[in-house]
Parts: C-alpha cells; structure tokens; sequence
C-alpha cells in the first residue's frame, strides 16, 4: 500500500492544481468522486455484518476468561469514550469546513427532512427487514445492523455448535476485506475527481479547511496521547508514556510505513511480554484491544463526521453528534487494521444517519491517507497503554524488569519474533485470528 500512499498524494496535488488553474472543467470531475464513494457505499452491509457478528463473538470470549476480559472491556469502553468526548470538543471548537457551503441543495433536503420528518413508530418499522436477505440490498445500514446483531447473539448462545458457521463468516469478512482492498486502488482517481471539484467550486476555503481539519486531527492525537494516555499509565502503573513510546519506536515506523497498526500486531504482543506482562494478560489484552480499543478511529470518526455536516451548511446537533457517533464506534470494531474500513465507517454511519451527506465523504478523501497514520499511531498507542495498565491493576505486570528493559539492560531480541508472535492461541485454541 506504500504505492497506494504515494499515488494518492500526487493526485490530491494534481487535483488542487486542475481546480485552480480551470475551475470550470474540475467541478466537471465531480464524479470520480462520487463514484469512488458509491464503490465504498456497496461495501457498507457486508463489512458491519461481519465485523459486528464476530465482535460479539470477541467479546464472549473476553468475558470468559474472567478478571482480565472484563477489566479490558471495561477499560476499553471508558477509552473509547474519552477519546469520543476529546473529538466531539475539538471538533465543535474548530468547526471545521465551516464557511465551504458544499452542495446547498443537500442541506436544503436535510432542513426538509428535518422539518416534517418520519415519527418515531414509522422509524423503528424502518429498521426492521421485509426479510433476513433483503437488509442487505435495501441499503439500510440500520436493518443491517439489527441483522447482524440477532446473528452475533444466535451464533453466541449455539455455542459449540455455532462455531463452524463464525468461521465461515471469518473467511467471507477476508473476502469482503481483500474487496474493500481492491477498491482502495481507485482512491487516487476518487480524491482527484473530489479535491478538483472542491477547489474548483470553492476555491481557498476548501484547502483552509482540510488543513484546519488535518493539523487538528493531529493536534487531538497528540493531546489524546500524551494527556489522556500518559496520565493514565503514570497514575495505574507509574510507568513513562515517553518511555513506553521510545521503546516501541521501530514499530511505529512500521505503521507509518503501511498506515495500519495491525502491521505491527506480532511485535506489539512480543515486546509487550518481554517488557514484563505476563503471557496470558498479553493474550487476553492486545488482540481484544485490536478491535475495541480504537481511539484514533473514535477521533477521527468525530471530526471528519463534523467536517462533513458542516462543509455542507447541515451541521449536527449534539444529541445527533452523539448518537450518530456511538452507531461508527460500534460498526468499526474488527476493522483496525484494514485500509479503507476508515472510511467505510465513516459512509455506513452518515447513511444511516443522514443519507444525504454521504456524498460529503468525497471531500475528506483526499486527506484520508494522512489522516489514517496518526489513526494508526494512537490506536497502537493505546493499546500499549492498555496492557501495561492492566497487566499492573491484575499484578501481571514484573515493574522491575520494565525498567530494566527501558535502561537498556535488557534489549529486546529480534530473533524472539516468530510465527506463533500472532493474535495468540491461548484466547481461542481452535480458531485461527480474524486478521490473517
């Protein structure tokens, strides 16, 4: 994907230049864009049924395996709300895309909707499928959801017996995944077509406010990392977030190398036992972390979210800001470490939501990819924290070796780091890890 990174880099200049140089033909590419949206929109359904049936699948796990599952649980939803509550500020605070008024005719539909809405029983009738099957061609992401929640909970009380089916559906989320993948390869011709007509149509406010929303996005990170996290190593374990961070440096060169923090899964669990947390905490915490503790997904799910309600003169209210939100933080789980499920996501959620502003994620497409490393980053970040921070509050955690490690008096052997370095079998002996 390094090419991918690159390639999208040079077509979001590329796109900046046709748009100032002739406007006119730019907003005329519009529909790369929208295209390149509408080939995400096809994934929606599948991606959020499969992630959230084998989600519930990790959290009955996690809970199984007592103290150290639902300290993790708990822990990660506490996080995960932080980091919620940090975007949601930051973004109101910024306001970013204000001032851009993308596509009037959408917040005009909006304001109708809005006005002389559906009621409440015409709501919760909507979410219900005519069938099973047909959730996933109406194109409700809300019937999907419920779909894939009744499955999740069915699959969960069948047991044994049910196990053979969450395997299949493992195999079907590769496939949908290795699509979504396939799909990224056009993300350069989509941000071409999105940034040159946003240029072209607005001119300097378009590139003012991506970069307001960008260094803002990395400012938060930064804030999120440092503050929130460091304070709450220091306080649970008294360890250094400076020096935890330091110690897993190569690794976070390896995320910024492929924008995803699943890259560095392996070593993340390696290092994590040789710097004093025991086997089993390691193999509970981290690969439960991969997909529950999101932090920099929650962050940026916020933002681009208000980005996008904004940029179109529609923005959120906070109680549609906050329900809105949880529904993404909820659809990304077991989506860490897959490029573009960032902002599959992002389109499920707005399509669920807002129907109309779906067409919006076209205009943080081209700044995505710099956006996914500080994603990548924090959420890496935080489950490092987590283990620590758990493997300390359950005495699992060897305090005096993890200072020795950080002396130097103990370096971290890389010829430790083999194959069976992966999502561990401890926490599922006959299953393999969702992400292969």
């Amino acid at each position: 994907m390094h090419y991918l990174y690159l390639a999208v880099i040079a077509a979001v200049v590329l796109g900046v230049i046709v748009g100032f140089a002739v406007p006119d033909l730019a907003e005329e590419l519009k529909p790369l864009g929208t295209g390149f949206v509408a080939l995400i929109k096809m994934m929606i359904s599948p991606i959020i049924f499969c992630t959230i049936v084998l989600g519930i699948g990790s959290v009955a796990k996690a809970a199984k395996v007592g103290k150290v599952g639902v300290l993790a649980l708990g822990y990660f939803l506490l996080m995960s709300t932080f980091a919620l509550a940090i975007g949601l500020l930051v973004g109101n605070m910024l306001h970013p895309g204000e001032g851009m008024h993308l596509d009037p005719s959408a917040a005009e539909s909006v304001r109708a909707q809005a006005e002389g809405g559906e009621g409440t029983v015409d709501f919760l009738l909507g979410i219900i499928p005519e069938t099973m099957v047909s959730a996933f061609t109406a194109g409700s992401v809300l019937q999907t959801l419920l779909v894939a929640l009744l499955a999740g909970f069915a699959l969960q009380k069948m047991g044994r017996t049910g196990e053979p089916i969450l395997r299949g559906i493992e195999h079907v989320q590769r496939l949908v995944f290795r699509i979504l993948a396939m799909i990224m390869w056009a993300a350069p011709v989509g941000a071409f077509g999105a940034i040159a007509a946003v240029v072209g149509e607005t001119g300097w406010d378009a590139l003012r406010s991506l970069a307001v929303i960008m260094i803002g996005f990395y400012l938060t990170c930064l804030v999120f990392v440092f503050g929130v996290l460091g304070a709450a190593l220091w306080i649970g374990a008294r360890i250094s977030v400076f020096k935890l961070l330091r110690y897993l440096g190569r690794e976070f060169l390896l995320i910024v190398s492929t924008s995803s923090s699943e890259s560095a899964l392996p070593r993340l669990i390696a290092k994590m036992e040789h710097l004093g947390v025991s086997k089993p905490v390691v193999g509970i915490t981290v690969p439960t972390g991969y997909s529950f503790n999101l932090d920099g997904t929650a962050i940026y799910l916020t933002m681009a979210t208000l980005f996008i309600a904004t940029a179109q003169g529609s923005p959120l209210g906070v109680g549609e800001q906050i329900s809105l939100l949880v529904f993404m933080i909820i659809a990304s789980k077991g989506a860490a470490g897959v490029s573009g499920a960032g902002i599959a996501t992002l389109a499920g959620g707005l399509q669920s939501h807002r129907p109309e502003l779906v067409d919006g994620v076209g205009f943080i497409l081209g700044i995505d990819r710099f956006m996914s490393e500080a994603r990548a980053l924090t959420n890496f970040a935080g489950n490092a924290v987590a283990t620590v921070l758990i493997g300390s509050w359950t005495k699992e955690f060897d305090r005096e070796k993890a200072h020795r490690v950080f002396a130097g008096k103990d370096p971290f052997n890389e010829a430790t780091l083999v194959d069976d370095h992966k999502p561990p079998a401890e926490t599922e002996p006959a299953r393999e890890p969702v992400h292969a």
